[in-house]
């Protein structure tokens, strides 16, 4: 069921005026009532919001995506780029155990270990050692410059963990359905003592509810905050004026696109996959959808991702969206002729009125080029499967790495991936760029996947609610929310 605009709107009015402040932040993520409670070291997004409030790193995200310190108080990067020096922060843990470089060490060297095969291992493939140096030092060496692994260290899944009690700076308790986040006290997160620490401070209460009852309850005032919405959610958000509320949209860093992952048919050759790509009109989706911003890309690596070295040359360059449906127009021909049918293909999407919108734009597209489109049941009959991530690092690599073989063996490449691991060695950046630039030439090449553009993220958020920013990497942080309003 998709709640009208317009009803949102009328039941969120006439709730607001009633609204009290009872010192709690209501937050409903997006997904499934168990996905708040997933343990373990791969977790999804709902779980990665309460591992990164409770385990700290030795950095962290702030509300802007930035990293910040957490338990290192400071470090230090070695001219080579190869050695980043941390000094800690060592205190007593609400357990009585003390936190100290070796715990530290221990707990990145475990987690490491278990990150083997996984597509944030692949990232931290650079990581040769690490070693703590003093009581309050640790180091983190590589096997060549990697500007990305602070973004990396700040990720959910690299907080302080071990035979000890949690490093905050939240703690949490479980009640029904819901986690009931409380600010942990100074002393118990490494700072000095502080009278009247709780003053301005507010708990957050956070539960993981499906799309439609995040919308209808944000409208109903029973939360400030609807985090982790997507694509097939955004129709669901209310896009009224009044003034305590706003959709905000995260212009992410990532992937959304298509696996091609039954290559039979019509999508036996490379030709044909590209001829897909070749007649999508990415600008309409956003038209569709009535998003402003949104990095479409006909690229598996985006063309404004930060760089400083060469990159792989524009696809489709000086190529009109006529001249490439012309392209795709003729291979579908051909294929028809020499079939006595029309070539189909099946696409696999998540349910959500986003997705239907998504899909008949879709249709018409490939209709176009004479390419019959129809909706998969499910993922395992479709020809097409809807990739969407957002990258944990703003590298070529982090893009390459989520096709890897180990990740992704439906839609990979073993020459693809020594090319990737031949980068991770590179001693000089140009070096490397050239390892990663005939990689990613060779996977697009391909055409096991169709790029879209960039992941679609969006919350709506209180206007009273503190502490909340959007960011390339989608992904908000509840530390900072606990602040009450001036």
């Amino acid at each position: 069921m998709r709640f009208p605009a317009a009803l949102i709107a009328i039941l969120a009015l006439a709730a607001c005026d009633n609204r009290e402040d009872d010192g709690v932040v209501d937050v409903a993520f997006i997904g499934a009532p168990s996905d708040a409670f997933e343990t373990g070291l791969r977790i999804g997004p709902a779980a990665q919001h309460i591992r990164a409030a409770t385990h700290q790193g030795l950095v962290r995200l702030n509300s802007d995506g930035q990293v910040v310190p957490a338990i290192a108080e400071r470090w230090i990067v070695t001219d080579d780029g190869k050695s980043y020096i941390f000094r800690i922060t060592e205190f007593d843990l609400p357990d009585g155990s003390r936190l100290t470089a070796n715990s530290v060490r221990d707990s990145l060297v475990r987690t490491l270990s278990r990150l083997e095969g996984t597509s944030l291992g692949l990232d931290l493939a650079k990581v040769a050692d690490v070693r703590a140096m003093t009581g309050r030092v640790v180091e983190i060496r590589l096997k060549s410059a990697m500007p990305g692994l602070l973004q990396l260290l700040a990720q959910p899944e690299l907080g302080i963990t071990g035979e000890f009690a949690r490093t905050g700076p939240l703690v949490a308790a479980r009640s029904d359905d819901a986690v009931n986040l409380e600010v942990m006290p100074p002393e118990q997160r490494g700072l000095p003592p502080q009278q009247d620490w709780e003053e301005g401070l507010r708990s957050i209460r956070f539960q993981s509810v499906n799309a439609e009852e995040a919308a209808q309850g944000f409208a109903q005032n029973r939360y400030d905050l609807m985090l982790g919405g997507r694509m097939q959610d955004l129709p669901l958000a209310s896009t009224s004026t009044f003034a305590r509320a706003s959709v905000r949209l995260d212009s992410a860093v990532g992937l959304l696109g298509f696996d091609v992952i039954r290559r039979e048919g019509f999508l036996a050759s490379s030709e044909n996959r590209e001829a897909i790509a070749l007649a999508i009109d990415r600008g309409a989706i956003a038209s569709a959808l009535s998003i402003e911003g949104w990095n479409a890309s006909n690229r598996i690596v985006p063309d404004d991702l930060p760089a400083t070295v060469a990159r792989a040359p524009a696809r489709w360059d000086g190529l009109s969206l006529d001249q490439r449906r012309s392209r795709a127009a003729q291979r579908a021909s051909a294929w028809t002729n020499a079939n006595g049918r029309a070539p189909s293909v099946s696409i696999a999407l998540p349910d959500g009125p986003g997705s239907d919108i998504l899909f008949e734009r879709l249709s018409a597209d490939l209709g176009q080029v004479g390419i019959v489109a129809e909706r998969a049941e499910n993922r395992r009959s479709a020809d097409l499967v809807l990739r969407d991530r957002f990258a944990r690092f703003a590298g070529t690599r982090w893009f390459l790495n989520q096709f890897n073989c180990m990740v992704s063996p439906q839609v990979c490449s073993e020459d693809v991936d020594f090319l990737v691991s031949l980068s991770v060695d590179a001693q000089s950046p140009d070096e490397e760029a050239s390892y990663l630039i005939e990689a990613e030439q060779s996977l697009t090449s391909l055409n096991y996947y169709i790029p879209l553009g960039a992941p679609i993220r969006w919350a709506q958020v209180r206007s009273d609610v503190e502490g909340f920013s959007e960011n390339p990497w989608a992904f908000h942080p509840l530390f900072p929310l606990t602040r009450a309003p001036i």
